[in-house]
Formats: C-alpha cells, structure tokens, sequence
C-alpha cells in the first residue's frame, strides 16, 4: 500500500468491530459505491470538455454502480437487507477541505475534486486490503481482494487527470498537503463497521 502513501495504516482490529455487524458494513460499503458513482458523474457535469476524462469516468461510474450491485447481491444471498443510506464523516470532513482548499478556479475546483476523490479511493483500498487479509469470512476475504485492485486503479485515474488538467497547480504539492490532511482525521476513526468509520 506504500503506493498509495496514505501515513496511518488501519488497525486491523477494526475487522473485529466489522465482524460483529456484517449487514451493517455491506450496507455502508453499498452506498458507498453509489456516492463514488455519483461523484464521478458530477465531476464529468462540470468538467465536459474534457473527452478523456469524461470516458475515463462514465467508465469508472459504471464499474462503482457494478460493485453497488454486487454488494447488494450478497446482502440478498445472506437473507440480509440494505439499510438506507448513511452519513459518512470522514467524507465529509474531506469534502469540507476541499471546498475551502480550492481558489474558486474551474482549474483549482477540478483538481481538488479530483484529488479528493483520489484520496477516498486510497482509503477506500487500503480498508479493503485490510478486510481481505483478516476478515474470517473466506467469500468476502475473496471479494475484499478483488475489489482492492480495482480501488486501487480508481485512485490512479483521479491522480493523472489530476496532473494533466492542473495547469498552473503544484499538485504534488497539493497531494502531498491532502496526505498530511488525510492524516489528522484518520486517526478519529476505525472504530464502527463502516468502510471509513
């Protein structure tokens, strides 16, 4: 995961808390492929002119809403049922720096939109690197691992069109500032059984 470069690794006790409430954590992690989806759906709204990108992530909805439907597929396989819609704090408090890190440029807001996205898809692979490699249940240990590449992959489109359209930014200096951001929530959570939480 040093690929991903995040600075606190998840304990991996926090499957522990996960495994205690299974439905809980497939439902969270199924809305959290729709809001990834939508995410990318809006970013191509406001950014349209961009053909690359705009491929780049209709594609990338469509394998978000992909996996919504796998996961909603093993809830129903387990006699389990999708739980509405959480809130996601830890989203949150990246959506609220990145609105007040951007200068109000369409350049600045694509870049910390991007950037932001990446840093879920970061997070979002290394919790499931960490499911894979500990939870017991050997079906979702499987599909943990399978997602995690594909997260992984996510990650790495956001970064590039992040450099490509960034014209006038440093953003490695913006990524690297997002880390060190990233860093100083984290810390707050891996304690409930949600995949940011």
């Amino acid at each position: 995961m040093s690929v991903l470069r995040l600075k606190l690794p998840t304990d991996p006790r926090w499957v522990n808390i996960v495994e205690k409430n299974i439905e809980e954590i497939l439902t969270d992690h199924a809305w959290c492929e729709q809001k990834a989806a939508t995410n990318a759906i809006t970013i191509i709204t406001n950014n349209s002119e961009h053909q690359d990108l705009v491929q780049d992530l209709l594609a990338l909805a469509k394998e978000e809403i992909d996996h919504f439907e796998q996961v909603h597929n093993i809830i129903i396989k387990r006699g389990l049922k999708l739980g509405r819609e959480r809130k996601d704090d830890y989203v949150n408090e990246l959506y609220q720096y990145m609105k007040k890190s951007s200068n109000g440029s369409r350049v600045s807001s694509l870049v910390e939109r991007l950037l932001f996205s990446a840093m879920i898809e970061a997070r979002s692979c290394e919790r499931f690197k960490v499911l894979s490699e500990n939870i017991q249940d050997e079906e979702l240990s499987q599909f943990y691992r399978d997602l995690m590449e594909s997260e992984a992959g996510h990650y790495t489109t956001f970064i590039t069109y992040a450099r490509k359209y960034g014209t006038g930014i440093d953003v490695e200096k913006r990524w690297r500032e997002w880390i060190e951001f990233e860093a100083s929530i984290i810390e707050n959570y891996g304690k409930s059984e949600t995949i940011h939480g």
